[in-house]
């Protein structure tokens, strides 16, 4: 029985999916996300082991509070990276009838991996950026891994919840999120669109680290930023 390495473990998220869900953070990540909220899952040997028996019983414990539409969301750094051990544990969680999420970013489309993508029940599918020079320049990885992920989850018809971080000076304008509502029309089983405000709450890991953090200069988005960009987004795409 596979093990796996986690960063983190919380038993009561309410911003990872639907309804209360326990958020297993996974260790390990091949992006470098210069907005990135967690450094510190980027190198899985740094990762915390932990059997299947040992994350099914904290997950158990949280089960009481999942009511309806709750369950368990995968994060990370990036699940994918753990594919195998994910193929395992979700069918493990199915069969105590617990709704399971991947949050990924589709930079990993292995065997394994699409395997895990297409026995969970739902996608947080991360479109870092809408086009493929701040994707390299954001990220160090292509595009081109994300539209290849988004074309494999639609061609197995798994419902996604599209989500971008919205950096201010970097994608906070209405021609990239219009994309992002284009890849909704495109893709049916694209449920929703998920705004998330660029966030500076991990500017103290990185100095624990050692290591600079890309964006310290750039101002967090607010909720009136979102707000404004959902609204100019909703009527271009009408």
């Amino acid at each position: 029985m596979l093990k796996a390495k986690i960063n983190s473990f919380q038993s009561l998220g309410t911003v990872d999916g639907p309804g209360v869900r326990a958020v297993v953070f996974m260790q390990g990540c091949p992006l470098r996300c210069h907005c990135c909220h967690n450094p510190d899952s980027w190198h899985i040997e740094d990762g915390t082991e932990i059997t299947q028996d040992e994350l099914f019983n904290k997950i158990i414990r949280c089960k009481k509070y999942f009511g309806d539409n709750g369950g368990v969301t995968f994060s990370g750094g990036e699940p994918l990276m753990q594919s195998e051990f994910l193929c395992e544990f979700i069918e493990k969680l199915k069969k105590e009838n617990i709704h399971t999420v991947i949050d990924t970013s589709g930079c990993i489309l292995s065997d394994t991996a699409k395997k895990a993508l297409s026995i969970c029940d739902l996608v947080l599918l991360d479109c870092k950026y809408t086009n493929s020079d701040d994707y390299l320049k954001y990220t160090g990885m292509s595009y081109d891994s994300f539209l290849k992920a988004i074309e494999y989850l639609s061609s197995i018809n798994k419902p996604i919840w599209l989500r971008q971080v919205i950096i201010p000076s970097i994608n906070d304008n209405n021609e990239s999120v219009n994309l992002l509502f284009k890849l909704k029309e495109k893709y049916p089983n694209v449920q929703k669109i998920e705004l998330l405000p660029f966030r500076k709450l991990c500017a103290e890991k990185y100095k624990n680290l050692n290591i600079p953090f890309p964006f310290e200069n750039i101002s967090e988005a607010t909720k009136s930023d979102i707000e404004k960009l959902y609204r100019k987004s909703h009527l271009n795409s009408r």
